[in-house]
This record gives C-alpha cells, structure tokens and sequence, in this order.
C-alpha cells in the first residue's frame, strides 16, 4: 500500500513544558490511553494515530528532554525511556514515530554550535517534530551516503532519496544527511513544506504498519545553511549512539509488556484449558501458569536493565566525558536490549499460544504483537549487542560507535 499525502502536514500546535518527572508519565499514560482505544483497529486498516500524536506534542512529552537552558523539560534519561515504554506498551508504532525525534534532539546536544541549538531547540519547544530522513535506498549498507548538498547561487541545494525515514510523513522538520562540496557529512534541517521535499508512505512491513517508514525524495531542495550541523569524525565519543539505543529498548520493552497484559486478559476472558489440564478454566492449568510466571520474570529483568541503562546515561557527568564513559553507556544500553528484544519476541509468540486458536481470529488483533516486535527488534542486530558485551568484558574492547549501538 502506497500512500503519498501532502495535506497530511499540519501546522505545529501550542505545546505545553513539562519539568516534572510525574507530569511527564501521567501524560504519556494519557497518549497511550487514547492510543489502546482503537490500536487493533488502526493496525488492521492501516491508520495513522494522528489524534494520539497531536496530543504527544500537545502535552508537552516532544521537548523533556532538551535542555531547561533552552527552554525544555531537562527530564531524565530514566523519564525518557519510561514514557517510550508506556506508550509503546499500547501502540509501538505510535512510540516509534518520534524516536528520531529525541534522537536528533541529542545529536543536538552534543554536536550543535550554541546558535543552532537555540534556534532548533524553540522549534521543539514551541510543538514542532523532528522526522528522520533516513538512510539510503541500494546502498552496501546504512552509513553510506549517496545524497549530494551542492551549492548554488542562492544556497545549498539537496538532492538524494531515502527510505525507513519514520517520522517523516509526520513532521514538521524533515532530517537528513547529505555530502557537501568539500566531501563532508552533513545533517540538514529542512522545515516543511519545501519545494522539492516529496515524502512518500511506501512501507509495507509485516509490523509496526503505521510508522510510515517509508521514502523521502529530494530534488534541489533549498537549505538553510544555519541549519546544517556538521557530521563528527566515527570517534569521536558521544552520547548519540546509547540514547538512540536506549529509545528503542524502550519501545521494545513496551511491545514486550503490552502482549503480556493482553495474554493475561486473553487467558482469563477468552480462552478455554487444554483437555488433559482436568481444570473448568484456562488460568487454572498448572503448566500454563507455570509458563505466565516464566515469562513475567523475563519481562522484569528486562524492564529492571533498561532502568539501569537509562540512569547510568543519567548519571554521566558531561564534564569528564571521554571514550570510557561512552563505551560504559553504550553497554549498559545493549546489555538491556539484549533481554529487551528478547523478551518481546518470546511474549509476543506465547501470548498466540497460550490463548489457543481462537488467539489468531483477526477480530482480536492479537498477532500484531508478534509482527510488531518482529519488526522492530530488525532495527539493529542483538548478535551484534552480544559480540560488543563479550568484547567488552573479554578484552577491554571499546564499541564501535554510531547510531546503532
């Protein structure tokens, strides 16, 4: 299914400031509230959660985590992640649109000149979204850059195509990287609308159907040359990597919890026990709640490491940041994704088999908790996640670092 829709761009709408912990997780617990209400429905039919996004912006949950120096929330990693997780928990395509959104936020942070931050940080503040433009179409893989920045005699002009740009059907900044004359990588920000910007939903994947993840074209789109932000060497040690990382175990965790609350409500309200189980219902089979207690302790082991993660970052002291810090927080990160993705295939799948056959009747959209984190946890290789622990703990191995790990 291929959708291109221009008319989708909406205006940014007042958003409020959240600077209270508490404040921040009741208004994520009020998105994902109106997000579950029609969750099996929009998946079925592939529909956007417009309604649940505008009201993230509205809320205030887009700028927790820019800097109260620039007028946002300053919240936590730990705040972060624990919003990610409660909405991703109702609807993981909802938490996934505006992941890049706060990854490009910390690429901000650490890469932006003071300038640049105050001028795009008031973007977010004041309710606009980042959108990712993703990485390259045919290319050997994902850090290769084909798009060309070129100038001209009235600026910057960029052209290239990408794809899996999540967010970028939605957003009111388009985000993207690009070569420029001289042979360096460059992000350009480009507000939208934009002569030349074409965003298109060709995404068909099984799960998370209604991210958009699809392509952006650009043809001579014109760039503001304030808001390009220079790409730093590979090693040069920051937190992009780990905050990225952490954001999507955070969305794993939440795909994870949501079909284990949905199995337990299955198990009690619809399925029937298995003949030799001699029990009148389904939650009195001994061998299956074996199994649910199984399950649930997997799921707060890796609900308990992506905690750990988030306040390791938080606890980072900028001042004395080096290569160390980051490698240290880029562990911690994979470690909990680790159990993250595992734990949200391994649900996902249960929560089928413990309900039975009456489990994959479409009318229940049970299914999409699989096709979900079967999707997502695509995003980055957990063998890699692996490789780097073992490395790390064996040899004394720093992890490469990039967006990915």
């Amino acid at each position: 299914m291929t959708i291109k829709e221009e008319n989708l761009w909406r205006a940014p709408e007042a958003a409020a400031v959240i600077t209270d912990e508490r404040q921040a997780l009741k208004a994520a617990r009020a998105v994902a509230e109106l997000a579950a209400v029609d969750a099996v429905v929009r998946d079925r039919e592939r529909l956007y959660p417009l309604e649940a996004l505008s009201l993230f912006s509205r809320l205030g949950l887009g700028s927790i985590s820019v800097p109260r120096e620039f007028g946002g929330g300053g919240l936590s990693y730990l705040t972060v992640a624990e919003v990610f997780r409660l909405i991703s928990a109702a609807d993981p395509s909802l938490g996934q649109i505006p992941q890049n959104h706060f990854g490009l936020i910390q690429y901000l942070r650490d890469e932006a000149s003071h300038e640049q931050k105050a001028a795009l940080f008031n973007k977010v503040v004041t309710g606009h979204r980042f959108g990712n433009g993703g990485p390259e179409k045919n290319t050997r893989h994902t850090r290769e850059v084909l798009a060309r920045l070129r100038q001209s005699p009235d600026g910057p002009r960029l052209t290239g195509e990408k794809f899996y740009s999540t967010g970028a059907l939605f957003a009111h900044i388009v985000v993207t990287t690009a070569i420029d004359d001289h042979g360096k990588a460059v992000l350009a920000f480009i507000p939208r609308p934009a002569e030349g910007l074409e965003i298109i939903d060709d995404w068909s994947g099984v799960g998370q159907r209604t991210t958009a993840s699809g392509t952006v074209r650009l043809h001579e789109v014109l760039v503001d040359p304030k808001w390009l932000v220079e790409v730093p060497a590979t090693d040069k040690p920051s937190l992009r990597g780990p905050v990225s990382q952490l954001i999507q175990a955070a969305i794993d965790a939440g795909i994870a919890r949501g079909a284990f609350e949905d199995a337990r409500k299955f198990i009690l309200e619809q399925s029937r026990p298995w003949i030799d189980a001699g029990v009148d219902r389904n939650a009195d089979d001994t061998q299956l709640q074996a199994d649910v207690g199984r399950i649930y302790v997997e799921l707060l082991a890796a609900e308990a490491l992506l905690k750990r993660a988030a306040r390791v970052l938080d606890e980072i002291n900028p001042a004395h940041f080096d290569a160390a810090t980051a490698a240290r927080a880029s562990i911690a990160v994979a470690e909990a994704k680790v159990l993250t993705t595992a734990i949200a295939l391994k649900a996902s799948e249960k929560l089928l088999e413990w309900g039975g056959s009456r489990a994959t009747l479409s009318q229940h959209g049970l299914d999409r908790h699989w096709r979900n984190a079967r999707t997502h946890t695509l995003h980055d290789p957990v063998r890699w996640k692996n490789h780097a622990i073992g490395n790390y703990y064996l040899n004394g191995i720093f992890p490469v670092r990039h967006a990915w790990i």
